[in-house]
């Protein structure tokens, strides 16, 4: 049996305890067992500040940028591994194991060439210098300096190679060592990750650390230098954030929670705007088996469009083929984990006291080429209700399946930003029109709500994405349930690694050792 190990303080270790099973979630098999009963981690927390960050600080932007480089090139040598420990562990199908480990690869060589840059520099510039009284001479500098302790970063189950790699990149090109601890249901891809970077990437010892298992006493030993960069549930990001030892030491705290993420076509919007959105949607029901946090959950249509909406849409559904994840005719594989599956019927089963299924049987249906009642399966399902208002469970339960419910509004901006926001607060609403006026107000209402909005009128409509589709240089989080995060967005992914400090004096003296020109910012 396959013993997956953490990495810490340089070593690769083993817990003593019984050990965690990983399963395949199409067959059920076992496919590895990890522990982290008994590991020092105090010890790991300490190696990783006094090595890793010590050695990540003395390197220049370009420095640190060519080591995100080799750690891209080596991962892309390992992708074909990947994608198939994706399928085995993860229930992804190969194309939706791509989307992980190529999102993973191209995070990683975009902050490489961020890095190259911003040039040989160990602080960021952060805004215009601040003259200060007459002269000139005497001024303010903005900085970012990196923190001097760990970036812990505890990710979720649905993306174990994409979230390693997003949150790292932008914790390593800040100056900071990184240890990731993966979900443990799907920890396989992320361990076989770390095992490449650690034999072939040539990290400075410490910068990396993973830790395979339970979080233990992790969060007792953390320091006010260290930082936490937590995505999962809305109800553990409060645990974190709650902590004790956590809120003693000032530990800075980065979220990416629940999200009830919406799709909105405008009243009017031309055919190519249409097609974008019912594509669009199709995309969010199906990809990954519909576990991403920037799934679409909500579709709010002009009610004169609302049957309309519901026949294209099942149209393009009735093509899934849900099963195996390894077969080429299968497009949805399993949820990752029985938990997983019955947390997902048991919020199907909510949701349907107020709405309706428009398309599909809630269930796990006749997965192809799966024996018996084997594996984790929840078939795509369409709901509908003829209120939104009145349908509360829609704008407060996040069922994370191949799942979407479609909701009416009555036509005007107004009306569809205000059901939107009854979601708390998301990381992503997406609209779909091409009346200016509408597409302006809808901004004006939704930007408050949101961490990103994605905009697609006829004129783009043929190059626009999904709007489940991460980019490293745009922001990704968002306010309220969302978790009040914010993670990549080019340089701005580094603020949660870094320190604000203005260093205020003589202004070409500072210039000077910040190995800037005067005036610069």
């Amino acid at each position: 049996m396959l013993v997956l190990e953490s990495l810490l303080g340089g070593r690769w270790v083993s817990g003593d305890g019984p050990g965690i099973s990983l399963l395949n979630p199409t067959t059920e098999a076992v496919l590895a067992t990890c522990d982290t009963h008994g590991l020092d981690l105090a010890a790991a927390l300490e190696f990783a500040r006094s090595q890793g960050g010590g050695a990540l600080r003395a390197l220049t932007f370009a420095e640190r940028g060519a080591l995100l480089e080799a750690a891209s090139k080596t991962l892309h040598a390992e992708r074909e591994a990947l994608i198939e420990l994706a399928v085995q562990n993860g229930g992804n199908t190969r194309g939706d194991a791509k989307f992980d480990i190529d999102g993973a690869i191209g995070t990683l060589m975009y902050y490489a060439e961020l890095g190259k840059s911003l040039g040989d520099r160990r602080f960021a510039l952060d805004g215009p210098v601040e003259n200060i009284g007459k002269g000139g001479r005497v001024q303010g500098w903005h900085i970012r300096a990196p923190k001097q302790g760990v970036a812990v970063h505890i990710n979720a189950f649905n993306f174990p190679a994409w979230g390693l790699a997003e949150k790292a990149a932008c914790a390593w090109l800040a100056g900071m060592p990184v240890l990731t601890k993966p979900a443990t249901s799907t920890a396989l891809v992320a361990w076989h990750i770390v095992k490449a970077l650690d034999q072939k990437a040539s990290l400075p010892a410490g910068a990396l650390s993973l830790l395979c298992g339970p979080v233990g006493d992790l969060l007792d030993h953390l320091g006010p230098q260290d930082v936490v960069a937590f995505t999962g549930s809305a109800e553990t990001g409060a645990k974190i954030r709650g902590h004790q030892r956590v809120r003693s030491v000032g530990v800075a705290v980065n979220v990416e929670a629940d999200s009830l993420n919406s799709s909105v076509l405008g009243a009017g919007a031309d055919d190519a705007s249409y097609d974008a959105f019912i594509r669009h949607l199709h995309t969010e029901m199906t990809q990954k088996a519909g576990q991403k946090c920037t799934a679409t959950r909500r579709i709010f249509v002009p009610r004169d469009r609302q049957a309309e909406v519901i026949s294209d849409l099942s149209e393009r559904l009735r093509g899934v083929v849900v099963g195996d994840p390894s077969r080429d005719d299968v497009h949805v594989g399993p949820l990752a984990t029985r938990e997983q599956q019955r947390s997902a019927m048991e919020g199907i089963a909510r949701l349907l006291e107020v709405t309706r299924p428009a398309f599909g049987t809630p269930g796990r249906g006749a997965p192809r080429g799966v024996e018996g009642e084997r594996g984790f399966f929840v078939a795509p399902l369409l709901l509908t209700a003829e209120d939104a208002r009145a349908a509360k469970v829609v704008h407060d339960l996040e069922v994370f399946a191949p799942l979407a419910t479609v909701l009416p509004y009555d036509g005007t901006a107004k009306d569809a930003a205000a059901l939107v926001s009854l979601g708390q607060g998301s990381l992503v609403a997406s609209i779909y029109a091409d009346d200016r006026d509408f597409l302006e107000q809808a901004v004006v209402e939704l930007a408050p709500w949101h961490g990103r909005l994605v905009l697609t009128d006829g004129k783009i409509a043929d190059r626009s994405m999904a709007p489940g589709m991460v980019l490293p240089g745009l922001n990704h989080g968002g306010p309220g349930r969302a978790g009040g995060g914010s993670e990549l967005g080019g340089v701005r992914g580094l603020d949660v690694y870094t320190q604000r400090c203005v260093i205020q004096g003589n202004g070409p003296l500072i210039a000077k050792f910040l190995g800037a020109s005067a005036g610069e910012g």
